[in-house]
């Protein structure tokens, strides 16, 4: 009659939601000092900060879910 297939919950600790606000500011940040203002080194640590943001959610992804 039906078929019914099994659905898996991961559920997330609210540090790994941190990150994911933190790559989603230092993205927009990043852009907006790139197109609105001339500070160059801020915006260079924002994007470098974002990066390693998204490294270590990415690897954390990967090892622990």
């Amino acid at each position: 009659m039906g078929y019914c297939e099994a659905t898996v919950v991961v559920s997330y600790p609210p540090a790994w939601y941190a990150l994911w606000v933190a790559v989603a500011v230092f993205g927009v940040g990043t852009w907006y000092l790139r197109h609105f203002t001339q500070r160059v080194q801020t915006t260079r640590t924002l994007a470098l900060l974002g990066t390693a943001s998204m490294l270590t959610l990415l690897v954390w992804t990967w090892t622990q879910f």
